[in-house]
């Protein structure tokens, strides 16, 4: 944008051309007229914003509405300057293709696409050599927009990067990965990416934990907690980028069971009322058009969850009575937006840590958001907080409950463990 204003004013001072006859009465002008600079500055700021759009929005119907819009500002801001005779045709032309070559010769000079993230890092320090480099690749194809794309990406990377080319594993309805994880352990892979959701990720990360074989996550879903409490980037090749050329970092996963619930695990929060509530609302339609915002509908409709009796027990000490709209326990402490829930949880320190939420009223929701976002220490019986290794927590009724962001029905129980430092992730360096 800078570039474009210093040269349109430069070219107008070079070329002189007089302004229109026909300028209207107000505020006439008479520096140069050519070329448009309303024209060249819509066209370099549209053309960023595409630029943008295109490398961080994965919707293709978000993208074709932001260069739809993008498109009808331009018309609308060039007639504006025909209509007030304050340029030529050709002026509003010679800014429209100036601020749009700047674009292209910047793409060009100073490419959008993120550099290597280790680079710059000083080698990574192999205390067992691998002697291959087998890289196996669990994909939820739903996640991508053109799965082709994709493979071909991570296949030229990985290249470049010294491994071998990908193995390539589907996941489907009836097995959300769980398989696919285990036929790459079976087939020798040292390393497992996974692109998908939280919930994809769940699943290679429980099968793969305590076989020492890496798992690099590529963010493909709409919440991507798990990435974000890792700092791994959410633009699909900087993530790429991480698995291939990373660091391994040990993480504890979450050992659960309840009432009507399978032994499973979880990665980043397990929830039971409200927060529950909200994942078991949300219309997968809208979800699949607007993302994110689709949670915050759900959320709305859901504010007033009815309050429950929880019982909560920590490191099998007694039981302890409380009322709360929602309980969340997490291994991470980030939501989106960066929102610290549970600020002071750490992805690798071998504890858990339990928030109860419990407004009541719909305007004592501001006073706890605020406390939330301020990160203050104070509890009461509206915001409470507990940390240990073992959580089992005891409603009076079925409430909902979820895992990682999917919902895993009603229930009235459900016991957590932490197992410290099971599982090796990818990570920046």
């Amino acid at each position: 944008m800078a570039t474009t204003m210093v040269t349109t004013h430069l070219l107008k001072w070079l070329v002189g051309r007089p302004r229109p006859q026909v300028q209207a009465e107000f505020a006439e002008l008479s520096n140069g007229s050519f070329p448009s600079g309303h024209a060249s500055y819509i066209a370099a700021l549209g053309g960023v914003l595409v630029v943008v759009t295109v490398m961080l929005v994965r919707k293709a119907g978000v993208r074709r509405a932001v260069a739809v819009l993008l498109g009808l500002l331009a018309v609308v801001v060039c007639a504006d300057r025909l209509l007030l005779g304050r340029h030529y045709p050709s002026d509003i032309a010679g800014g429209l293709l100036l601020g749009v070559g700047l674009v292209l010769l910047g793409m060009v000079v100073l490419s959008p696409l993120p550099r290597g993230h280790a680079e710059t890092a000083a080698p990574l320090v192999e205390s067992v050599p691998v002697a291959s480099r087998d890289l196996h690749v669990v994909l939820n194809p739903i996640k991508v927009e053109d799965v082709g794309q994709f493979r071909s990406i991570v296949s030229a990377m990985a290249a470049e990067s010294g491994w071998s080319e990908p193995v390539w594993h589907y996941t489907s309805v009836e097995d959300p990965g769980t398989g696919q994880a285990a036929a790459a352990a079976v087939a020798g892979a040292d390393l497992v990416m996974v692109c998908g959701g939280d919930g994809t990720v769940r699943e290679v990360c429980a099968e793969l934990a305590s076989t020492g074989i890496p798992v690099g996550i590529v963010p493909a879903g709409t919440g991507n907690l798990l990435a974000r409490n890792l700092g791994i980037p959410l633009y699909l090749r900087s993530a790429v980028d991480v698995t291939l050329n990373g660091q391994d970092r040990a993480i504890d996963m979450v050992r659960v069971s309840g009432d009507g619930l399978a032994d499973t695990h979880f990665m980043v929060m397990a929830g039971l009322g409200f927060d529950a509530a909200i994942m078991e609302g949300v219309n997968e339609g809208i979800k699949e058009k607007v993302g994110w915002l689709a949670y915050v509908l759900s959320a709305l409709k859901s504010l007033m969850f009815p309050a429950v009796g929880i019982e909560v027990s920590v490191d099998d000490e007694p039981f302890t009575r409380h009322r709360a709209r929602t309980v969340v326990v997490g291994n991470v402490g980030y939501l989106q937006a960066g929102m610290p829930l549970l600020p002071d949880a750490t992805i690798d320190d071998g504890l858990l840590d339990v928030v109860l939420i419990h407004p009541k009223r719909f305007l004592s929701w501001l006073p706890i958001v605020w406390r939330v976002l301020a990160k203050r220490s104070r509890t009461d019986s509206t915001l409470d907080r507990m940390t240990g290794r073992k959580v089992v927590i005891r409603a009076s009724t079925d409430t909902p409950r979820q895992l990682d962001g999917d919902s895993i029905g009603p229930g009235r129980e459900l016991s957590m463990e932490c197992i410290h430092g099971r599982l090796l992730v990818r990570v920046p360096r």
